[in-house]
């Protein structure tokens, strides 16, 4: 089906148009996964919710700004891909899904989350990122089991100290916002492995070497005089890491040397749920 037959078939919203849309899905496929992403959506087909047992539900790159209040049925969903829309809310009916595990919310409009979002205690990954947030809700520091959290590319310039309690958490990108400061309160989460805050505006970087459990910190692409000290077989991606020295003081001069051959961070995938 070629993209502009998609695009103008999408806002048809007749039974017949959406079957078409779907290319014939009636019953829940036996992997229990329905992938509709990139389908030019506007509106979520609504015998989707009647797959009560489906676990995945992919609706990534489409045109959806809302979701049918009918979605709360499939209360078995583990997996929402969301992102890629144009969401300028959360629907409040994904916060029912108790059973979700993984939620990408990235590349939408959003400016806040609902507090409803507390609802969601299973959830592990949380991927937000490139919205429109100023700050990160506060309600992201209730999800208990948390593991991932993805908030790179917003305008975040502060992390809020709640966040220390989730201490399931192992692994936090923000790239791509406002710090100004390293946020203090990653220095009071040992348990972080992935700390990654590059292309920000932070210009001195505190001792890591105490935080036992960090394998990997990539602090590239910001103003900085200093590399973040970490603590041995700890990885560093950034200047002055551990191929290069940092800079040297001559008469009072600073020799900044930089790294021209940075190893690159590794690829950020879709996980599945545990």
């Amino acid at each position: 089906m070629g993209n502009s037959l998609k695009a103008i078939v999408a806002f048809v919203p007749s039974n017949k148009c959406q079957k078409y849309l779907l290319e014939d899905l009636e019953e829940m496929p036996v992997d229990k996964m329905v992938d509709l992403s990139g389908m030019q959506l506007r509106r979520l087909p609504l015998h989707i919710c009647s797959f009560r047992e489906l676990v995945k539900l992919y609706l990534s790159d489409n045109n959806l700004n809302h979701l049918p209040p009918e979605l709360e049925q499939l209360q078995n969903l583990q997996i929402l891909a969301l992102d890629f829309n144009n969401f300028k809310a959360l629907p409040q009916v994904v916060c029912t899904l108790k059973q979700l595990c993984i939620l990408y919310l990235g590349n939408n409009k959003l400016c806040s989350l609902p507090v409803e979002l507390r609802l969601l205690q299973n959830l592990k990954t949380l991927w937000i990122e490139s919205n429109c947030l100023q700050y990160l809700p506060e309600v992201v520091c209730e999800l208990s089991l948390l593991k991932t959290l993805h908030a790179g590319s917003n305008a975040l310039r502060t992390l809020p100290t709640q966040l220390r309690c989730l201490e399931e958490l192992r692994t936090i990108w923000l790239s791509g916002n406002l710090l100004s400061e390293f946020p203090s309160v990653l220095l009071d989460m040992p348990f972080l492995e992935v700390i990654d805050v590059d292309r920000n505006s932070i210009r001195f970087f505190p001792s890591l070497a105490h935080l036992p459990g960090l394998k990997l910190v990539i602090y590239d692409h910001n103003p900085c005089r200093n590399a973040p000290k970490v603590a041995k077989g700890v990885r560093r991606v950034g200047r002055w890491s551990e191929e290069t020295p940092e800079p040297r003081k001559r008469s009072g001069a600073v020799i900044e040397i930089t790294l021209d051959d940075k190893p690159s961070p590794p690829p950020v995938t879709k996980p599945e749920p545990e």
